[in-house]
């Protein structure tokens, strides 16, 4: 296994759509295991592929809540989600990061809950239903796949905030990518 390095907003891979998975084999279970080594590192709780250079429809995710472990694969996903309330979010309930966009984090709104439908590694179908954190962990990486950020979706006035903290920082641009455990930053 092997800690792979996470693209960084600007990069195109982050912003289309990925393709889906096609073909399961160990080259993909090889993918899988980095990824949560990689998300491991960062530390994060969820890692689309495009974030590691791989324009394919997969996520794996990984977060304990009250001392039940959610860890897992979600390959070629659909996603329902409840709508987001409405009024702004919460900036120490509702804040989230991304290891794309590392070291900062900003609050949006997000359906509280989430049925995720996908299938696993040995292309079994499976089916979460999501509440929380949870949901919202499914809603960010899901976004990874249809090449949507979460600064993306961000309203007022933190629409206008991250372009100038990736301006200032030389993001925005193709091929700037950082090494959990190597580079000095933090998702």
């Amino acid at each position: 296994m092997a800690v792979l390095p996470i693209r960084i907003q600007g990069d195109p891979v982050l912003h289309s759509p990925a393709d889906p998975v096609t073909v399961f084999d160990d080259e993909l279970r090889r993918l899988v295991e980095d990824m949560y080594e990689t998300m491991d590192a960062a530390p994060g709780v969820g890692l689309a592929a495009p974030q590691v250079g791989v324009a394919k429809r997969l996520f794996v995710f990984g977060w304990t809540d009250d001392d039940v472990e959610h860890r897992g694969v979600a390959i070629n996903p659909e996603l329902w989600i409840t709508p987001a309330p409405t009024g702004e979010a919460d900036e120490d309930e509702e804040s989230e990061g991304c290891l794309s966009f590392p070291g900062e984090r900003f609050p949006l709104r997000r359906g509280a809950r989430a049925i995720l439908q996908a299938v696993d590694l040995d292309e079994q179908p499976f089916e979460i239903r999501a509440e929380g954190w949870l949901a919202r962990i499914f809603q960010h990486e899901y976004d990874h796949l249809d090449g949507t950020l979460y600064l993306d979706r961000l309203p007022r006035p933190f629409d206008r905030d991250w372009p100038k903290i990736s301006r200032k920082r030389g993001w925005g641009v193709p091929g700037r990518q950082w090494l959990p455990g190597v580079d000095d930053l933090e998702g």
